[in-house]
C-alpha cells in the first residue's frame, strides 16, 4: 500500500489535467507551464515506483519541449518514455491513466516530431497498428494527425486521402470536436501550402459542407 500522500490517485492533481493535454497535444498554449507541470509529476513517488508514470511524464515533457522548440530535449524525453515504457508491467492502476500505453506513445510521438519538422508518418502508422478496431475515436484522431504529418511533408495528394480515412475509421458517428478542430488545423495548413489550387479548393469547399459540423 502506498503512503500517505504518495500514491497514484492522491497524485491525481498534478498529474489529471495535464496528461488529459498531453492526450490532446494541447501544450502548445502553455508549454512553459506544461513542463514545469511535468517536472513536479516526474518527482512524485509513483513516477519513481511505476515505469508507466515515468513514461507518461517523459512523453508530456517531450511535448512541452517540441513546443518550446527545444529540439534535443524533445527527443531525449521520447527515448526516456519509450525505454520506461517498455518496462512497465501490467498491473492494477487508477482509471485515469488507462488511455496511456504503447499506442498513446506512438501517437504522441506523432504530434512531437511534427512539431519539429521531422518526419512524423511513420509514428502515426505505429500508432494505428497498435489500436484495435473498436477504438474508433482514437483511431480516428491517429488518422487525422497522419493527414497533417503528410501534409507538412508536401505529399498533399495522400494527404487530403488520409482525411477521408478518418470518416471510414469513425464509421458514421458524428466527429468529436477535437477531430474536428484537427481537420480544421488541416484546412488551414492546405490552404497555407496550396493556396488556389483545384484540389485545394474542393477539399475545402467538402470540409465547409460536410466535415466543419457535428
Amino acid at each position: 500500500m502506498h503512503g500517505a500522500g504518495d500514491g497514484a490517485g492522491n497524485h491525481k492533481h498534478p498529474w489529471l489535467a495535464p496528461a488529459a493535454a498531453v492526450s490532446r497535444g494541447q501544450h502548445a498554449r502553455v508549454p512553459a507551464e506544461a513542463l514545469s507541470a511535468g517536472q513536479a509529476a516526474k518527482a512524485t513517488g509513483i513516477t519513481r515506483r511505476d515505469p508507466l508514470y515515468a513514461s507518461l511524464a517523459h512523453a508530456r515533457a517531450a511535448i512541452a519541449h517540441a513546443h518550446l522548440d527545444e529540439n534535443y530535449q524533445a527527443l531525449r524525453a521520447l527515448d526516456l518514455a519509450a525505454s520506461a515504457l517498455a518496462k512497465a508491467e501490467d498491473l492494477p492502476r487508477p482509471s485515469w491513466i488507462a488511455f496511456y500505453g504503447l499506442a498513446e506513445l506512438h501517437a504522441l510521438t506523432a504530434i512531437v516530431r511534427d512539431r519539429l519538422g521531422d518526419a512524423a508518418d511513420a509514428a502515426s502508422y505505429r500508432a494505428l497498428a497498435a489500436l484495435p478496431p473498436a477504438f474508433r475515436r482514437n483511431r480516428g484522431l491517429a488518422t487525422a494527425r497522419l493527414a497533417l504529418a503528410q501534409l507538412h511533408q508536401g505529399d498533399i495528394e495522400q494527404a487530403i486521402a488520409t482525411t477521408s480515412r478518418v470518416f471510414a475509421e469513425m464509421g458514421g458517428v458524428p466527429l468529436p470536436g477535437r477531430m474536428r478542430s484537427l481537420l480544421g488545423d488541416f484546412h488551414h495548413d492546405l490552404i497555407t501550402l496550396a493556396p488556389g489550387s483545384q484540389i485545394a479548393l474542393e477539399w475545402a469547399d467538402r470540409y465547409r459542407t460536410e466535415w466543419s459540423h457535428p
